[in-house]
């Protein structure tokens, strides 16, 4: 259980003042100068110490991203880029932080910025997110005019902060295709290599990490890597913005400790399960993409990066979507295989051909329009996107039907039976009426 004075987001609910005067008084902006003087090798040093993994569901190293970066510069700008373009269905932890304490990102940019030698940032603002993009704009703003940012500042590091809004594409949340749709250009991944840190935005080094690993870089810093590394357990440290959607009786975004049991974070901030801890039928741990798990395998579930991988799914960006008993399971994974097929660049053959072939065989099953031996083809057919694509969407649009298939297979059979006793039944209707 984290303890209040270990929280970094101290305004997430928007309660209190937004302004840079009280993101101050609650100690942001706090000798930032003073740990820019530091230096990068300290800073990067210390990221790494901190065990801080990426925010934004891969879960990689931050430190160890941010010294990939070129040392000496070649001529060429280096740029920092901020994934805000928060498309995950039930992730919305960096709304939140841009709309509330929108001082922690734009502080967190310079000192990740002066880490990797760059000048310039760019937040990517999701297409839909119109207030948080104002609210963002706004805080700049306040930042410039307080000597915060631009050349000559406070800091000792001249920097810039652009901010750029997306169209409300879910593929430009893929980090090169964010990069190509910043240039202008359709948003499609690219091939990697080269990687950013050598060819990124421009074709200079640049470096993408998501809203909530910059935005918790500078308390980090201040307080140090081994209070930061002391919360959670071995190789999942931290904090961490938990979003409970779905049928929970309080649903919310809340700041907690990497590691915390599946029921006390239900329990004790999303108000228990809806009709009691007995109803509940399914729970995907972190967003969409991530292969649902069954109610009863979640009751000793430890919500970190290797606790849902002991469940067979994926901590990704820690967006719990909880299902009741009230659920078509099987309708809920359609819906999202509608969404992947709708959002694939069709770029890739397999995730072009592959999304929209899943979706279809998917449509039938929910009305068990199907043949038992089609349950398996299906799952092979997924094994034929994952993992062959250029980007991680392919892998995404799989993982929820594989984990239906894994965990549900009994209601799928049982839907293909009852639809298969109604058109018999049907069909001897049919012909004694003959």
């Amino acid at each position: 259980m984290l303890k209040d004075q270990d929280r970094i987001f101290t305004n997430i609910y928007g309660l209190k003042d937004k302004s840079l005067k009280g993101a101050m008084s609650r100690g942001h902006w706090d000798g930032t100068g003073a740990i820019i003087e530091k230096g990068r090798d300290w800073i990067i040093n210390e990221m790494k110490a901190s065990g801080l993994r990426g925010r934004g569901g891969a879960g990689f190293p931050t430190g160890l991203k941010w010294s990939f970066m070129p040392k000496e510069s070649d001529g060429r700008p280096h740029y920092l880029v901020v994934n805000a373009d928060e498309s995950e269905p039930g992730t919305c932890k960096d709304r939140e932080i841009m709309r509330h304490d929108p001082h922690t990102l734009i502080e967190g940019c310079v000192i990740a910025g002066f880490a990797m030698g760059a000048h310039t940032a760019y937040i990517y603002v999701r297409g839909e997110y119109m207030r948080e993009r104002e609210a963002l704009q706004a805080a700049i703003d306040e930042c410039y005019d307080a000597g915060l940012l631009g050349r000559n500042n406070k800091n000792g590091w001249d920097f810039d902060v652009y901010v750029h809004h997306g169209a409300g594409a879910y593929i430009c949340g893929e980090e090169t295709a964010l990069l190509e749709s910043l240039e202008g250009k359709k948003g499609q991944p690219r091939l990697k290599p080269p990687f950013p840190a050598n060819m990124g935005l421009y074709g200079c080094p640049t470096t993408v990490n998501n809203v909530e690993s910059i935005a918790v870089a500078p308390t980090i810093l201040r307080r140090g890597a081994g209070w930061f590394s002391s919360i959670g357990r071995p190789n999942n440290v931290g904090t961490k913005l938990f979003m409970v959607s779905g049928h929970v009786n309080k649903p919310c975004t809340v700041e907690e400790a990497m590691g915390i049991p599946f029921r006390e974070l239900i329990e004790k901030h999303a108000g228990g399960i809806r009709g009691g801890w007995d109803n509940l039928l399914a729970v995907i741990p972190g967003g969409a993409s991530c292969p649902v798990i069954r109610g009863e395998d979640m009751d000793d579930a430890i919500m970190d990066f290797d606790g849902m991988r002991d469940k067979k799914s994926s901590f990704g960006t820690a967006a719990v979507i909880v299902m009741d008993k009230s659920t078509d399971i099987i309708k809920a994974i359609a819906r999202l295989s509608a969404f992947f097929k709708h959002e694939s660049c069709g770029q890739c053959t397999p995730c072009r051909e592959g999304t929209g072939w899943m979706w279809r065989v998917m449509e039938r099953m929910v009305k068990g329009n199907a043949q038992k031996r089609e349950i398996d083809m299906l799952f092979q057919v997924s094994k034929q996107i994952e993992g062959h694509t250029i980007c991680a969407l392919g892998d995404a649009a799989a993982w929820p039907v594989q984990g239906l298939i894994r965990n549900f297979r009994a209601e799928i059979e049982a839907r293909i039976d009852q639809y298969t006793y109604n058109a018999l039944d049907h069909g001897a209707v049919m012909e004694a009426a003959e």
